[in-house]
């Protein structure tokens, strides 16, 4: 095993928006940046909406409870954008 998947560490550090982008940064320094537009309800939030997050899920999750979005690092990762939204929502995977 490499040395950087020892030193990964995929756990929600911050969260920001830009106009377009979505920007999470890691506890491991990385930032995923992804456009906002992937995801419906954060793009029509207002600033005050989307600065009520809170780290779900052991830390590898985001959670908007004004919205009712939950988003995971490994989904933010792999490039996932929202799902459809007529197959119902699952509440942020704490265990």
């Amino acid at each position: 095993m490499g040395t950087l998947a020892l030193n990964a560490d995929e756990r929600v550090d911050s969260v920001e928006f830009t106009e377009e982008f979505l920007v999470v940064g890691l506890k491991d320094g990385r930032r995923i940046s992804v456009p906002i537009d992937w995801y419906p309800r954060l793009a029509h939030a207002s600033a005050a909406e989307l600065s009520n997050w809170q780290i779900c899920g052991g830390g590898y999750g985001i959670r908007w409870p004004d919205l009712d979005e939950d988003l995971s690092t490994e989904g933010l990762l792999r490039g996932a954008p929202a799902p459809n939204p007529n197959v119902g929502q699952n509440d942020c995977f704490d265990s």
